[in-house]
């Protein structure tokens, strides 16, 4: 494990400034993840800062990316030719059972 003052790295556990960095937003943004929910984070002591794990942030972004792909593809296929999704081709009836 690195520790916390090396500077390859900067440990396993960000305050919310560094995930704040992390993520190019205000630290506003963050508290308001994190006592939403969406983002994993626990709290030092029971009134002390909020910390996020490294692996936590980091998973939470790529299921932010999938959300992303998943709207996209929706909304492409919201538009997309009806005949095209039922898999029939253009200019033939399908019987229906």
């Amino acid at each position: 494990m690195t520790s916390p003052g090396s500077g390859d790295a900067i440990g396993r556990f960000l305050t919310i400034a560094d995930a704040a960095e992390i993520l190019a937003v205000d630290v506003a943004t963050v508290d308001a993840l994190i006592r939403s929910g969406e983002l994993p984070a626990i709290r030092v002591g029971s009134s002390g800062p909020w910390r996020i794990e490294r692996a936590q942030l980091e998973v939470w972004i790529e299921l932010r990316y999938e959300a992303t792909r998943v709207d996209v593809a929706w909304n492409e296929g919201e538009f997309a030719n009806i005949t095209e999704l039922s898999g029939a081709r253009a200019g033939r009836i399908r019987p229906v059972d």
